[in-house]
């Protein structure tokens, strides 16, 4: 496939290499004759207009016309070598990542990468001719910006829920089962907490919007170059920080996933503890029964010299038969271990056994407060406090417990190589064809009268987000809560890299030229989308199909909204 995009990219460019044609007017000699161009008024149809500037040619060899229907024609050849150097960035990270792993690569390069496109296109919007040019330029730059963003939360993030869904259970998708069909509420899909996570940092992204915005909130024309700085450097110091993050969130994870492994097990002993006892774990004064737990510490003392050794902890911890999380049972053992030796002798007395379950039991009551209460005697609260654990173990996500295991890369050497030819392919390809791409949607929209911010809007988030979205809605088709956790996040990532790496080049693009920031109904289509989806998708872990729709519904609504601000109440 690879192979085929670039024999296609190179077919592309010696057209447009050696196609260095410029559009002119067609006229006719006598105004009685028609030439199929002009009407009965002498008036130019729409896609034959043509401006009355002479056409000027990109680098002096790029194929350039006057006509819409010839702009047209390039912002779609334009459209799709961005589209292709999008694939080839979008791979070349793909295979840097199996060669170094997650960390800085997973953290900083890739959603550096994946938003390049759109920084070029919105870096050469603002930078072309004058200042007058480029302040007419930079719409296109807005609608890209806001298309992305918009049609990244609803038509891509519905069209995931519909192909990724599951037969809900208890409110939790059911891995590769999809017996429902298209139930809006008993199917859907779930992802892990670390997905609610990054739908909240998106939400909490839009920061600089608000902040650039404050001036036309308070109708004041002062301050407007200091609050577009401000926005700069905040959203500058939001990326910053969103990119520590994802290098620091495997560790992060790590952590959260392992605690939460432990808590199962403890648990685990302690409902084990409960069926052995017959519930009579604790005393009428819901203190631990050291009687009973006599019986239970001596048939587990298997040498019956009063203490408990590794190796009969083991011998507890294996017969659990914990099947539903991937546990280590040396590291399993370590931490019983540990909860138990106060006196570090790397045994455990009766004293310190009753002790470690008098807290564990403490903690079980505290897990869940509305059955701390509950008859001690019933101990609900260790089978609430073993589905909670459960619950909360499921929620984090454990990636390393799935039948997809990833294979490891046989030619590190070939395959480094390979990586960066496919992310220099695809930077150099973004940064030539960047400029005209623009130029073609500006002179297209100046012969047809459409605003350039529509035609950016609908048309290039298509060509720079093309290969991301069919690669995320293709990874949804697994029907797994892991791969559905992993295509979510990537499409919140996505947006959240919109909002602070390509929003700082818009916005030092702005204060270095000294353009006008005047997009508040481009802007408050973004917040709304933003807040909405981000706040939406950090209070749940669980969509079912119907939340697909709401989220389709959004994209019509922002071109609407749109269009009625900027022409029925003159936002912009």
């Amino acid at each position: 496939m690879a192979n085929n995009n670039l024999y296609l990219t190179l077919i592309t460019l010696l057209f447009l290499f050696t196609a260095a044609a410029a559009g002119r007017y067609i006229t006719t000699s006598s105004p009685s004759l028609s030439d199929g161009v002009n009407n009965d008024d002498g008036n130019i149809l729409p896609f034959y207009i043509s401006s009355a500037e002479e056409c000027e040619q990109t680098y002096g060899f790029m194929p350039c016309t006057t006509t819409a229907f010839g702009n047209l024609f390039l912002i779609v050849v334009y459209g799709y070598l961005m589209y292709l150097a999008a694939t080839y960035l979008s791979a070349g990270s793909e295979l840097l990542l199996q060669i170094l792993g997650p960390g800085l690569v997973g953290g900083l390069c890739l959603p550096a990468l994946g938003a390049l496109p759109d920084a070029m296109l919105i870096l050469v919007s603002g930078l072309s001719g004058s200042k007058e040019t480029a302040q007419d330029q930079v719409f296109v730059g807005m609608g890209l910006l806001a298309g992305s963003t918009v049609m990244l939360l609803t038509s891509i993030w519905g069209t995931c829920v519909v192909v990724g869904k599951c037969d809900l259970q208890n409110s939790v998708a059911q891995d590769n089962k999809d017996t429902k069909g298209f139930n809006l509420i008993g199917s859907g899909v779930s992802t892990d907490i670390w997905t609610s996570y990054s739908a909240m940092i998106m939400a909490i992204s839009v920061l600089p919007f608000i902040v650039v915005q404050f001036p036309q909130i308070l109708h004041s024309t002062s301050g407007r170059h200091v609050a577009v700085l401000v926005a700069l450097v905040l959203s500058i110091s939001l990326l910053i920080a969103y990119c520590l993050y994802q290098v620091y969130q495997p560790t992060l994870q790590k952590r959260h996933l392992d605690f939460a492994k432990h808590k199962h097990v403890r648990s685990r002993i302690l409902k084990y503890l409960k069926m052995r006892t017959l519930g009579r774990l604790v005393d009428s004064n819901g203190e631990p029964n050291r009687d009973v737990l006599l019986k239970l510490f001596n048939s587990i003392d298997a040498n019956k010299d009063g203490s408990l050794s590794v190796p009969e902890l083991r011998a507890l911890v294996v017969g659990l038969q914990v099947y539903e999380i991937n546990l280590n049972e040396d590291d399993a053992v370590t931490k019983v271990m540990k909860d138990f030796d106060t006196s570090e002798n790397n045994e455990v007395e009766f004293d310190e056994f009753v002790s470690g379950i008098g807290r564990w039991l403490e903690e079980a009551k505290g897990f869940k407060k509305a059955n701390a209460l509950a008859n001690h005697d019933s101990l609900e609260y260790v089978h609430d406090y073993y589905e909670g654990t459960k619950k909360e173990h499921d929620l984090l996500g454990d990636q390393t417990h799935d039948d997809d295991d990833e294979e490891g890369v046989d030619d590190p050497r070939t395959t480094t190589i390979k990586a960066v030819l496919l992310l220099l392919l695809g930077t150099v390809i973004a940064a030539i064809f960047a400029d005209p791409l623009v130029g073609a949607v500006d002179n297209f929209s100046a012969a047809t009268h459409i605003p350039s911010f529509f035609i950016s809007f609908i048309a290039l988030p298509l060509a720079t987000n093309s290969s991301e979205a069919v690669s995320a809605i293709i990874f949804a088709t697994r029907k797994k809560q892991r791969s559905a956790s992993l295509t979510f996040s990537e499409l919140y990532g996505a947006v959240t890299m919109n909002n602070v790496l390509c929003l700082s080049v818009f916005l030092a693009l702005v204060y270095v030229r000294g353009l006008t920031w005047d997009f508040s109904s481009e802007v408050l289509v973004i917040l709304i989308v933003c807040i909405v989806m981000g706040v939406f998708a950090s209070c749940r872990t669980t969509f079912p199909l119907w939340t697909s729709f709401l989220a389709f519904l959004l994209y019509p609504f922002s071109l609407i909204l749109v269009y009625v601000l900027d022409n029925c109440y003159g936002w912009s």
